[in-house]
């Protein structure tokens, strides 16, 4: 099989437009193709007056060697995934803690090695959860246990589905076979830029948890990991709390795939003597424009034809920060994700076909330890807490968002009135001065850096637009330090996981990240 990369055509093409470039290419004629398959599918908007799609496709045919000297044409590089089987027993099952992406997966890997995982999830299945975060979205009851950041499917369940990573790795292969088994878009193979979107995700989840439980595997939901017991710095027990009573669960094997909100948990953790150290994290709003104007501005007069549009975007200021954008959702909405009574945060999130009203992303600033560091290498989330607390108290209580014009941002004036752009928050939004919930760097960081990417994308700082607080939980804002090797932590038997150990930013890389740890927990016990 070979590939040809670079296939340009126009943004009004068909299947048999894309074959027949594919042959030119290649002197050929379209009936010599014995297949014929998409590789990777993307957009180059670089001339607005020239947009194209741009392909990389895969085809077999008689005689490859002969066109492998043709520019952009290549043997084909399989990439696959070798599955790990256990053949010994172990006397206690593994244990995962959460049930996000990271755990998730790491489950499929213990599950599929014969080792029947039990994974403990303080939230509730994904359809339970879902009742919760909508009756939270619609009346502000917010359930502790059960909301945006907590229960089946993480945080990244009401996002967006984003599978975009800057990781490579061959594992990547086998997280998109398994989303493609559970029900994700067949285009996440070759998207340049894959989402599943979040009434997907629903299904896709729960066909993973079925997998996992027709190998063995088990879930218990609404069960809480608040403590482990250990012998000579070896695990020999966890221990875990559910609403008729707490329980001992003895193993010698837990992956901690916590997520990035699982606060209390990463405190009982450091006072247990687990190796904790502060990283760097970041923090802001989330910037809200019209979705239509974000099209016409990166496809020019191709908008109507072309699915949502997107960007990723970033600044470096004088203060020696970073201003970037992140989890940008097209064709979204900005979502009430607070974990904790009166504390109040925001995260974006898109249908899978992206096609409401407002585009809207994280604008955040990056925070480094010494802003934050003092006692404790928890301070950060000291740090994100006391921003969500003001932005709860400036939003006015029962989980308004404080929000405020980047016009009125921009010139240190409070926002009364809104304009072009509708908040899309469902609770409701109130007309703020964001200086009262940010401290000075990042109220100056964010001014210069929303300046800054003006010049790259010409209407980001446009009057109209709507910075809502907070973005608190971008990552996690510490790392719970494993064994480059092992991936133990120093309590021999605890593999620290995903994105709330600090190792990972976003779906795949925490999927990824749970992969790891399952090989090395299975190699361990090979």
């Amino acid at each position: 099989m070979i590939t040809i990369s670079n296939i340009k055509v126009d943004v009004n093409h068909t299947l048999n437009d894309l074959k027949m470039k594919a042959a030119t290419v290649l002197k050929a004629s379209t009936e010599d193709f014995k297949t014929f398959s998409i590789f990777k599918k993307s957009i180059d908007a670089r001339k607005k007056d020239q947009v194209k799609y741009v392909y990389s496709v895969n085809i077999e045919i008689n005689e490859e060697n002969k066109y492998l000297n043709i520019k952009d044409v290549c043997l084909t590089n399989i990439v696959t995934y070798k599955d790990i089987k256990c053949e010994k027993a172990l006397k206690n099952p593994p244990v995962i803690v959460g049930s996000g992406p990271a755990g998730i997966f790491a489950g499929i890997i213990l599950a599929e090695a014969g080792l029947c995982p039990i994974i403990v999830e303080q939230g509730k299945d994904v359809d339970s959860r879902l009742k919760d975060v909508h009756l939270f979205w619609k009346t502000g009851v917010l359930n502790e246990k059960s909301n945006v950041q907590f229960g089946e499917g993480g945080a990244g369940t009401f996002s967006d589905g984003k599978l975009n990573t800057g990781v490579k790795d061959p594992r990547m292969v086998k997280v998109i076979d398994e989303f493609l088994k559970a029900g994700a878009p067949c285009e996440i193979r070759y998207s340049s830029k894959p989402h599943i979107g979040t009434d997907k995700l629903i299904l896709v989840v729960k066909n993973m948890r079925e997998k996992i439980i027709s190998l063995g595997g088990e879930f218990r939901f609404e069960n809480k990991f608040i403590g482990f017991n250990e012998e000579n710095k070896r695990l020999v027990s966890i221990l875990v709390e559910t609403n008729h009573g707490n329980y001992c669960l003895e193993t010698k094997n837990l992956i901690l795939a916590l997520g990035h909100s699982a606060r209390d948990t990463s405190f009982m953790l450091y006072e247990n003597g687990v190796i904790i150290e502060p990283k760097p994290f970041a923090v802001g709003v989330r910037i809200e424009h019209n979705q239509k104007f974000i099209n016409e501005t990166q496809y020019g007069k191709f908008a109507k034809d072309l699915p949502s549009a997107d960007y990723k975007l970033s600044a470096h200021v004088k203060n020696n920060r970073g201003v970037f954008t992140f989890c940008m959702c097209p064709g979204g909405v900005v979502v009430a994700a607070s974990s904790e009574k009166n504390r109040l945060v925001t995260n974006g999130m898109s249908y899978y076909k992206r096609d409401l009203e407002n585009a809207n992303s994280a604008l955040l600033v990056s925070v480094n330890p010494d802003d934050f560091m003092k006692n404790s290498p928890l301070s950060g989330i000291d740090f994100q807490r006391k921003l969500e607390e003001k932005a709860f108290l400036s939003g006015g209580g029962a989980y308004k968002a404080p929000a405020q014009l980047v016009g009125d941002f921009l010139c240190d004036r409070k926002t009364l009135n809104f304009g072009k752009v509708v908040p899309s928050y469902a609770l409701g939004v109130k007309g703020s001065d964001l200086r009262e919930i940010f401290d000075d760097f990042l109220v100056d960081s964010l001014k210069e850096g929303i300046l800054e990417i003006n010049k790259k994308l010409n209407g980001f700082a446009s009057y109209d637009a709507v910075l809502t607080a907070v973005e608190s939980r971008s990552s996690s804002p510490i790392t719970i330090k494993r064994n480059p090797e092992s991936f133990l932590s120093n309590v021999l038997g605890i593999y620290p996981c995903g994105e709330g150990a600090g190792y990972a930013g976003g779906i795949m890389s925490a999927a990824v990240d749970g992969i790891k740890c399952a090989e090395a927990l299975i190699l361990k016990n090979i």
